[in-house]
């Protein structure tokens, strides 16, 4: 009888409705089948190339390497992006970056079907990478104020995490058994033909202000513009700075799971891509919640509540030798470490005048990007000293540390609706 209730006095529709508001844009409809296609391959390619740079290798600091490198390009340009994306049109740039990660894709692809692949290959193909998404990030991040109202941002924000973690479920897994089965050739060039469908989505859309008007004296002072802008907030600084713990600590760590796979659940490559599989769940979960749930004012504590379970499951994962509770445990690390990020690009983009927003989000963009590289190439060397459990260990704690400094130094951001 109450089931009846609900469906008759149609809540349950409003919820579904509710949670993919977003949808009924026409222009947000077609980036989010693209990104969803996109994303798949990208998530393909990450998780193929960890494998086989470990196959090359046997080297968990040269996993850590390849990141880094990456990370590079990142600190050295993604400033930069955030100029450039509130000076052109975003969704011009993005179809540069975007073809520009489909030539670096087949590049991989056709090294691989030679044979002739060999890990400084990848190093060079990880830093041209670095540099299209340093340009790609802030634009991207912005680029949902384009595609629906401000009312509905959060909503959007919650569902690009959506797409982004379907892929990552999907992409992966598809990933081990492609591997498996023809070999890892396969998973690059997928990912290169992947981006097609992002690059025509963006060209189909219907996009009113499509160039931003923004002309200042030269770059660098727009830059500082930026920079004084997150420095004089407390609020986006302290979530910034947040996200750029849980990217070091937390994602960093994630560059590891091939090395896991193989040493210490004595898997192979469909292990590798269940495991990062498994996180990306527990991810989706969270972001499809955070979808149902934007017009409920309790951002704040959801975020607390992220940034809490996150490194305490870190903990225990770091225990586990039995594949099965693994693969739960990483998916509650996915749902906390997204809980917390996506909460905090919402508060941030909430509150960020649209003039600034580009350059806001390229040094989001910049701290969370940025640092996964330094916490991969930290992660790595440890790892290959003390063993891939110890750093896990490690990484978990100094977050737990943090997660207490947050509640008794910056309340504030509990309290956030």
């Amino acid at each position: 009888m109450i089931g009846g209730e609900n469906t008759q006095n149609g809540k349950v529709p409003l919820r579904l409705q509710e949670t993919f508001a977003s949808l009924k844009h026409y222009n947000y409809r077609l980036w989010f089948f693209g990104q969803v296609v996109s994303l798949m391959g990208t998530w393909m390619q990450s998780t193929a190339q960890g494998y086989l740079v470990y196959q090359l290798t046997r080297s968990t600091a040269y996993l850590g390497l390849v990141a880094f490198v990456g990370g590079v390009a990142t600190w050295l340009f993604t400033l930069f992006g955030g100029v450039v994306a509130d000076r052109i049109s975003r969704r011009n740039l993005m179809v540069i970056t975007q073809t520009s990660m489909l030539a670096l894709a087949f590049i991989l692809g056709g090294l691989t079907f030679a044979n002739i692949v060999r890990p400084w290959h990848v190093l060079i193909l990880a830093f041209l990478l670095g540099v299209a998404n340093a340009f790609d990030a802030p634009a991207r991040v912005s680029f949902v104020m384009e595609l629906v109202p401000r009312e509905e941002m959060t909503n959007a924000i919650a569902l690009n995490s959506t797409m982004f973690n379907i892929a990552t479920v999907v992409g992966p897994s598809v990933a081990g058994l492609t591997y498996a089965a023809f070999g890892p050739a396969w998973c690059f060039i997928l990912n290169g033909v992947s981006f097609i469908a992002v690059i025509v989505a963006l060209l189909l859309m219907r996009i009113k202000m499509d160039v931003q008007p923004s002309r200042r004296s030269n770059a660098v002072a727009e830059i500082v513009e930026g920079l004084r802008y997150v420095f004089t907030n407390r609020l986006v600084l302290s979530l910034t700075g947040s996200v750029g713990l849980v990217a070091m600590f937390g994602f960093g760590l994630m560059n590891l799971l091939p090395a896991w796979a193989t040493d210490v659940l004595h898997g192979n490559e469909v292990t590798n891509g269940l495991l990062v599989s498994a996180r990306g769940f527990g991810a989706l979960i969270s972001a499809l919640m955070l979808a149902s749930m934007t017009r409920q004012k309790i951002r704040g504590k959801l975020w607390m509540v992220g940034f809490l379970v996150a490194p305490a499951a870190l903990f225990f994962f770091a225990w586990v030798r039995w594949l099965p509770l693994s693969l739960a445990i990483l998916a509650v690390i996915g749902w906390g470490m997204m809980m917390m990020t996506n909460n905090s690009n919402a508060l941030i983009q909430s509150r960020v005048p649209d003039n600034l927003r580009g350059r806001v989000m390229g040094v989001y963009a910049l701290v969370f990007n940025g640092l996964i590289p330094i916490g991969a190439l930290l992660a790595g060397g440890v790892a290959q000293k003390l063993g891939s459990p110890v750093t896990v260990m490690l990484s978990a704690g100094i977050l737990l540390i943090f997660v207490v400094v947050t509640w008794i130094f910056l309340p504030e951001i509990r309290r956030q609706e």
